[in-house]
């Protein structure tokens, strides 16, 4: 078995629209490794797109999966739940900023928790609208999608979508624009195209994932959070690919002191099983009438144990600490390969905890964007044994979202892989 072999057969029989960022088909994984069919290793810098905080396979969580798979795999919460939906609400309760009184709803993808998260504004407002930004990433369901603020690929020929969706730029220095366009713009929508009164909702991350790491500087979310609480509007925090120590709090939204109303968070919450969460203050999150919220596979059992587990880990392991030490030897490798002159294509260095993007441009005085040399890069590390993944509305920008269960060795080594690639492909 090869993995040509293995992508001739993908071609046949899985559909287009599902696309492959490499024909690397893995046979196994441990940590922050994975090897494929052929037995080749790759040091993995993506962690499954920010799924992987606590790395491939980690004891504790294999263990509590085990376990739970020897008693039972699935009732359906809905039909006959189990101690383990209720613990890991409850853990989720106590550890998400705030000390009001909160309440916990589990899916299965992000998206659900997305989607949960506008019903539920949308029941506790009795209104419709609600207001994301521009460069967000929300999902691929049709509701999440219109919240998304990137067209290719993710709209692409799928309209139309839902009505009462609204966009506003997002903070971004390095591209001109400043906290205040982005809430003179939110303020601008209210006279122009919905009125505050009728906005159920706004959901904004704390960094941009797909959107290309783009930190919101905490000035905004406190603005955005005075704005929610004047006109009475739901502040919804997506911590889908921010959660769980990847930005060296266990939620991102911490380094601003801001308490959202509801959180959706996903990826890391399972260590590799799939499981979302919706979390929030509890008069808001009970506005949806019995039988409202569910879904068959939502809270699985064996999903529910592993997020026990990833949280046990974090705690034990020091993660948050950990995020925090990657992320500066990650930047500062960054920002010392920055300074050459034959390395002028790093236009911009960024990062919160071990959450770290490098922005790549034609030009650093013009700051195109450079996507060829992007994409290239991941191929030409892909070639040297390392997985990365790309991103940004111009899909210039690498990101890195290594396990924070990573060895220093092995991230250095990671580092070098990228040196050495990008040096190849300026010099080419």
């Amino acid at each position: 078995m090869s993995n040509q072999s293995l992508q001739a057969r993908r071609d046949a029989a899985v559909v287009r629209g599902i696309s492959n960022m490499l024909p690397v088909y893995v046979e196994r994984a441990e940590n922050a490794e994975v090897w494929d069919v052929e037995g080749r290793r790759f040091i993995d810098f993506a962690g499954g797109i920010a799924v992987l905080n606590t790395g491939h396979r980690h004891p504790k969580v294999m263990d509590a999966v085990k376990k739970q798979a020897d008693a039972f795999t699935h009732t359906c919460f809905m039909v006959t739940p189990y101690e383990s939906f209720v613990a890991l609400a409850e853990k989720l309760n106590d550890l998400t900023p705030g000390t009001h009184a909160k309440k916990t709803g589990f899916f299965t993808t992000g998206a659900e928790a997305v989607e949960n998260a506008v019903k539920v504004a949308r029941a506790h407002t009795g209104r419709p609208g609600v207001i994301s930004f521009a460069g967000g990433f929300h999902g691929r369901t049709l509701m999440t999608m219109a919240l998304t603020g990137k067209v290719a690929p993710y709209k692409v020929g799928f309209g139309p979508f839902p009505s009462e969706v609204f966009h506003v730029p997002f903070p971004n220095a390095y591209r001109g624009v400043s906290v205040d366009d982005s809430i003179k713009a939110l303020e601008n929508l209210f006279k122009t195209d919905i009125e505050a009164t009728r906005v159920a909702a706004i959901i904004v991350e704390p960094v941009q994932g797909e959107g290309g790491f783009n930190i919101a500087p905490p000035e905004f979310l406190q603005k955005v959070r005075a704005i929610c609480d004047q006109h009475g509007i739901v502040m919804v925090v997506d911590e889908i690919q921010t959660g769980f120590a990847r930005t060296g709090k266990l939620f991102a939204v911490e380094h601003a002191g801001v308490v959202p109303d509801l959180m959706t968070m996903a990826k890391s919450l399972g260590g590799g099983f799939p499981i979302s969460a919706l979390t929030g203050k509890a008069e808001i999150m009970d506005a949806p009438i019995p039988g409202g919220l569910g879904g068959t596979y939502a809270g699985s059992p064996l999903a529910c144990a592993a997020g026990l587990a990833v949280l046990e880990a974090i705690e034990e392991e020091k993660l948050i600490d950990r995020a925090n030490t990657i992320g500066e030897r990650i930047t500062t490798r960054f920002k010392t390969m920055a300074q050459r002159n034959s390395l002028s294509c790093i236009g911009d260095v960024r990062g919160l905890g071990a959450m770290i993007a490098v922005e790549l441009v034609k030009d650093r005085g013009t700051k195109e964007p450079a996507p060829e040399l992007t994409k290239a890069l991941v191929q030409k590390a892909a070639d040297k044994g390392l997985i990365l993944l790309s991103c940004g509305t111009y899909g210039n920008v690498i990101r890195i979202l290594v396990p924070l269960t990573a060895s220093d060795a092995l991230i250095d080594e990671g580092l070098a892989v990228i040196e050495g690639a990008l040096e190849e492909l300026v010099s080419a």
